[in-house]
């Protein structure tokens, strides 16, 4: 779900089928914090283990402010390739702005993400096009600070540690055991690559209506932390980050409901849903 973990990318200005499909919609900004409710457990990082494997999957989408004004619709689109999956979210906004985030990653008894590609462009953000592969060590970047700064490009290799995250926080949510959190990594591109601690944990229970019924749905809390970065690199990110939440259905089928955060760096509260496929009369 937005990445949201496109989040940290740059620092752009504000600008059944049924259920078992719902439930995999992955990706998105990024994801952490200390719990409260249900007094989760978050150890060491380390790759989190696969509990339900991805697939086939397509959701529809829509990106809302916080008083249900819609300002973009898009798509999540999964599907195996060459032994792995690739995860797609992509969003257009009503002002021609663009969010196209992909994602691959391999399932083999842990997540890992293999590479990670993320472009932002329109008039409601600075251009951020970043991505990195596992497979070579190598990343490139091309960014904005603000709207009309010059652009900024670096290339080259970085270490990227098996819990290196970028795109996967609606996954490994929908992975942890109840009442679990856990720890991980993201990269930020700035446009140098700098590593950010995050943590994800179950922060309380709220309500809503299921299809007609009303469900507990646990919402977890995202937290990024920047440790021991200093200087210009902390003033771009931002000595305290914005923090996500996410609402999941729970169940042996966990179903995603809802995203709310900024998905840019110092960017505007947006609310992401499911919408459902409405026919003409």
């Amino acid at each position: 779900m937005p990445t949201p973990e496109g989040i940290l990318a740059a620092r752009p200005r504000p600008a059944d089928g049924g259920a078992r499909r719902v439930w995999r919609i992955v990706t998105i900004a990024a994801a952490v914090l200390t719990a409260f409710f249900l007094q989760p457990s978050i150890g060491a990082a380390a790759p989190v283990a696969v509990r339900f494997s991805e697939g086939v999957a397509r959701g529809f989408l829509v990106l809302m402010t916080p008083d249900g004004t819609a300002i973009a619709h898009g798509e999540l689109r999964q599907k195996p390739a060459g032994g792995r999956i690739e995860s797609r979210l992509f969003l257009t906004f009503k002002d021609g702005s663009r969010y196209d985030e992909t994602v691959v990653f391999s399932q083999k008894g842990a997540f890992r993400v293999e590479s990670y590609r993320l472009v932002q462009r329109g008039p409601s953000y600075p251009l951020t096009d970043v991505a990195f592969d596992r497979r070579t060590g190598r990343y490139r970047a091309r960014t904005q600070a603000k709207k009309d700064d010059e652009e900024k490009v670096a290339s080259g290799t970085f270490d990227m540690p098996p819990d290196l995250y970028n795109g996967m926080a609606l996954t490994l949510i929908k992975n942890l055991p109840a009442g679990a959190g856990t720890i991980g990594q993201l990269v930020a591109f700035l446009p140098e690559p700098r590593l950010i601690k995050m943590e994800i944990a179950p922060e309380g229970e709220d309500h809503a209506q299921v299809a007609g019924v009303r469900r507990a749905v646990i919402r977890y809390r995202v937290k990024f932390d920047i440790g021991g970065l200093t200087g210009i690199v902390a003033s771009l990110i931002g000595k305290d980050p914005p923090e996500l939440r996410y609402w999941i259905v729970p169940g042996d089928v966990p179903a995603f409901a809802r995203f709310e955060g900024a998905m840019y760096i110092n960017g505007p509260v947006w609310r992401l849903e499911m919408v459902p496929v409405r026919f003409e009369k």
